[in-house]
């Protein structure tokens, strides 16, 4: 397994990433990541996370939050469907982890459905405490459900 900064060859993998999971409609990623590639100092990361074979199986976005001192918030981590449960989702997370190793705060958000069950217990067995929810954020009976982890 191998973790690095994206780049704009990554963008056709992130898509069928992005398609797999259904994070986020693909055809908003180049809009999005285009920042990143124009501005190195514009408080956004990108990353990806390769399979032996150097094919990309997974990524993950974060942004500083605006307004805050250290704190940042991981707003997407997606592995290929076929790879997930073998450790590349932990990996990714901590290769964000130690590349935001100077800051404060890791948030993440997710949702209070069943179907994000195990989206929850993986944030959990990465050492990320729930800290709060919202009731029916994202919709009628669809809890923001958020987490956070210490840094430094």
């Amino acid at each position: 397994m191998n973790t690095r900064s994206a780049n704009k060859s990554d963008l056709p993998a992130i898509s069928i990433i992005l398609n797999e999971t259904e994070l986020f409609p693909s055809e908003l990623l180049e809009d999005m990541i285009q920042p990143f590639f124009e501005d190195e100092n514009n408080h956004e990361k990108w990353f990806v996370c390769e399979d032996d074979a150097r094919t990309v199986v997974g990524f993950g976005y974060c942004r500083a939050e605006p307004f805050t001192e250290g704190t940042w918030n991981l707003l997407a981590i997606g592995v290929r469907t076929a790879q997930q449960g073998k450790g590349f989702g932990a990996t990714l997370i901590r290769h964000i982890e130690r590349a935001l190793s100077n800051e404060r705060l890791l948030m993440v958000e997710t949702s209070g459905l069943d179907g994000f069950e195990k989206t929850r217990m993986f944030y959990i067995k990465c050492g990320y405490d729930l800290v709060a929810t919202i009731p029916e954020y994202w919709t009628e009976n669809d809890d923001k459900v958020i987490f956070c982890k210490k840094l430094n």
